[in-house]
């Protein structure tokens, strides 16, 4: 398949997915929309569903809502760093899922950093950033070793250390960081300037992590598809035998594939805390690792195109939780429809008619351009 027939399929199969799973979303809508009759209960899903889908960009009156496409923008950095990882590690054929922990592990890094060290202004909070995603990528060097050394499943051994992070963070919080004047779990507030610049002054956390994350996608997509290392991750997932006889070292590519992933998850958890918190909190960090590997998959693990994907799913998102507040449609219908995009992205099948459609017709117009004969493939 032609590259560009291999797009046209990408986003064809993106659009399908996403459209069954609004579709899916627009049946739940309406049992869960209050009415008297089938009819009201029509109208009040799509009105949510309008709500849903256009309340990010627009308010009730139809003017612009800046704050609201604001928090938009604000809600994809994070995730644009765990779209970024997953993409890496997926991209070598590597099922780490270790980036939910490491997104926590890195913010928690940081926020020790900006919280302890006196540093000056502007080196506090590089540097607390740069710390959070060395722990994270130093700590994902164990499932990446196990996995070359030994063989260990990465998949099973990176869901469990999400679990050792987890809990090791809330030890660590609990007993030796907890800030005990105040009345949840959290810790010391962070030096002032370790906080980084907004690019918004309307409370919605849009900070200069968006700009670095942008950077940060663009210098990860030259990485992987115009560095040798880079195309030793890719060729790696396609065929590892066809690496290890070109004389790469498969080991070492394994490994790096796993620690880059972890040092750009942890990158995006320092600037994620330092960019929308004062402090650093258990709970402030609701399940972005996951929504990563939706965003990887919805991008094609291409990291050019997270920062698309992770728009998507960011405005969906917000769509939701503006959608719950104007009507009685819970706003945990955003899993539901990531959940769906997954399944449809995942089937091998899906599409596979469309696609076999668009081979024929790419083998026919190098057929065509070169001729029929090997011969005329050569002149």
């Amino acid at each position: 398949m032609t590259n560009k027939n291999a797009l046209k399929f990408t986003v064809a199969r993106a659009a399908a997915a996403i459209g069954i799973a609004l579709l899916v979303a627009l049946v739940l809508i309406f049992f869960s929309t209050a009415g008297t009759g089938f009819f009201d209960r029509l109208a009040g899903s799509f009105h949510a569903l309008g709500v849903m889908l256009t309340r990010p960009f627009i308010k009730g009156n139809g003017a612009f809502s800046a704050r609201n496409f604001s928090s938009v923008l604000a809600g994809m950095i994070p995730i644009i760093f765990t779209g970024l990882a997953t993409c890496v590690m997926f991209s070598a054929n590597q099922f780490n899922l270790g980036a939910e922990g490491g997104i926590m592990l890195g913010s928690f890094a940081a926020s020790l950093v900006a919280i302890y060290w006196k540093l000056p202004v502007f080196v506090l909070p590089v540097t607390a950033i740069l710390v959070g995603a060395l722990v994270t990528g130093a700590v994902m060097y164990v499932p990446a070793i196990l996995k070359a050394k030994l063989g260990v499943s990465e998949m099973v051994h990176s869901l469990m250390l999400n679990y050792v992070i987890m809990y090791t963070v809330a030890f660590l919080m609990h007993t030796y960081f907890i800030d005990t004047s105040k009345g949840q779990v959290q810790t010391h507030p962070f030096q002032t300037h370790a906080l980084l610049p907004q690019l918004a002054d309307n409370g919605s956390g849009l900070s200069i992590g968006f700009a670095a994350a942008i950077i940060i996608a663009v210098a990860t997509w030259y990485f992987m598809y115009r560095t040798k290392w880079g195309y030793g991750i890719r060729m790696t997932g396609i065929n590892q035998s066809f690496v290890m006889y070109s004389g790469m070292n498969v080991t070492t590519v394994i490994v790096v594939s796993q620690v880059l992933g972890g040092f750009l998850a942890g990158m995006g958890g320092g600037f994620e805390m330092l960019g929308r918190y004062t402090a650093y909190s258990g709970s402030s960090l609701p399940g972005y690792g996951w929504t990563g590997i939706t965003v990887a998959i919805l991008a094609n693990n291409n990291p050019v195109f997270v920062p698309f994907a992770a728009f998507f799913i960011s405005y969906l998102t917000k769509g939701c939780t503006l959608m719950a507040t104007y009507s009685n449609v819970p706003s945990q219908l955003i899993s539901i429809i990531q959940a769906v995009i997954f399944v449809f992205f995942a089937a091998e099948r899906f599409l596979s008619g469309y696609r076999q459609k668009l081979v024929i017709q790419g083998t026919k117009q190098e057929t065509k351009e070169y001729g029929s004969t090997p011969e005329g493939a050569l002149q």
